[in-house]
């Protein structure tokens, strides 16, 4: 499953409804990021993040907070960003630093700014079915099944990995789509038994290569959403993709659809907050 491509091609899509958006308000999205320490990896994220904005037609404001930040301090600035009205979305990197209450920074996120879709409102949407922002990473993963014609009626749906912000809201979402959803996590007993009933297997775990091919499903659908040291996934790929019938490499799947979702949001997000009706752009 190309995630590349598709991701590129919702990116032009999104670039030419920015360019709209603009033409019609004088005023660009925008994204604000927010990032508190220098953690290196999250440094890179956000530069990442910015200069795809940056092709989509979407300004980008950073804010770099200092390692030592509080919570109240975060919370302070993030609910100034969530009242400023040239700002179109927020995106807090994370994770942030032990001490701080990253939920608590999460909800002072505005829910029509939340892009990222982390709060508590956006999660409710997506177990509900409602209109909202949908978590990015499993946002990707759904678009990507509807992109390669995945019927998900009565498939069994296998979720490894139960983050608040991946692992519980793809299972919402597969479930949303008629499938019968298993969630699986570290006390789950016999694991690997489970993985193999999988018709369709989102692999969001955290630990490089620890999906192995011998407990793919013949014609299973797989879904790698981890990213680890090396360049590797959650899944071992070669052996996995001898027994899928469909799975996303890592580089190149899921990974580029998280920012492509996450642009796409900041712009309708940006068509809503001046009252643009999307169908008329």
């Amino acid at each position: 499953m190309d995630g590349t491509a598709l991701a590129r091609r919702i990116s032009e899509e999104t670039a030419a409804l920015a360019a709209k958006i603009t033409e019609r308000t004088g005023t660009a999205p925008c994204l604000a990021t927010v990032l508190v320490g220098e953690d290196p990896a999250s440094v890179t994220y956000v530069r990442m993040k910015q200069n795809r904005c940056t092709k989509a037609g979407i300004t980008s404001r950073h804010v770099a907070l200092p390692a030592e930040t509080t919570t109240e301090e975060l919370v302070a600035t993030i609910t100034a960003l969530s009242e400023d009205p040239e700002i179109s979305g927020i995106l807090l990197q994370h994770p942030v630093p032990h001490h701080i209450d990253e939920r608590a920074a999460f909800e002072a996120i505005a829910p029509g700014k939340d892009v990222d879709g982390v709060t508590m409102h956006s999660f409710a949407a997506m177990g509900f079915g409602l209109p909202g922002f949908v978590s990015c990473t499993p946002g990707g993963i759904m678009r990507l099944l509807a992109e390669y014609d995945v019927d998900l009626t009565g498939k069994h749906a296998v979720v490894v990995g139960r983050s608040a912000i991946l692992g519980k809201p793809a299972g919402m979402l597969l479930l949303e789509q008629n499938a019968t959803v298993t969630y699986c996590h570290s006390r789950t007993q016999d694991l690997s038994s489970i993985v193999r009933q999988a018709d369709v297997l989102v692999a969001a775990v955290g630990k490089a290569e620890f999906i192995r091919g011998e407990d793919i499903k013949p014609g299973a659908v797989v879904l790698d959403a981890g990213y680890n040291e090396g360049n590797v996934g959650d899944v071992h790929f070669e052996s996995a993709a001898a027994r899928a019938s469909l799975i996303t490499p890592v580089p190149g799947g899921v990974g580029p659809m998280t920012i492509a979702v996450l642009l796409e949001q900041t712009v309708h997000a940006a068509a809503a907050q001046a009252g643009l009706d999307l169908a008329d752009l």
